[in-house]
């Protein structure tokens, strides 16, 4: 059950990536992207797998440990908890990115491959997409205009 739900993790959340990157102007993406409930698929298949374990995940995520988490994650029913949790987190922050590229006016062809980079290593799509909006954020930004008093 545990390998089924880590397998059917992905495909719920892939459909919201692929319109974001593939037809990232339609309205329809636009208003899926804007619903915080793109998450709820991977956070259903999250919840379904930490079930029958949350004294378990409860005891490892409230007082932190390395060695309780590397077991935890060393468990098919961890592993598959913590890949649905970041499918889930992920694509809330991909569907930020997606919004902020439109209203900063970045173009497609650069915001598909920065958000194909964000499903596979958020951390570097993240930091990527911030660099991209501060430019053109001080691109769309008039001059400052200095003046003496």
């Amino acid at each position: 059950m545990t390998e089924a739900l880590f397998d059917l993790a992905f495909p719920l959340v892939a459909p919201f990536w692929a319109l974001m990157v593939l037809a990232p102007g339609r309205r329809w993406t636009e208003r899926v992207a804007a619903s915080p409930l793109i998450a709820l698929p991977a956070l259903l298949v999250h919840g379904a797998v930490v079930a029958g374990h949350l004294p378990e995940l409860w005891a490892t995520m409230s007082n932190p440990d390395l060695g309780a988490l590397r077991e935890l994650m060393g468990s098919p029913w961890g592993a598959s908890a913590i890949w649905a949790q970041v499918l889930a987190w992920d694509l809330l922050i991909g569907a930020w990115i997606y919004r902020e590229g439109r209203r900063v006016g970045a173009h497609p062809l650069l915001m598909g491959p920065l958000l194909v980079l964000t499903v596979v290593l958020s951390p570097f799509g993240f930091a990527l997409f911030l660099v991209v909006r501060a430019v053109c954020d001080a691109r769309d930004r008039p001059p400052s205009v200095v003046t003496d008093r």
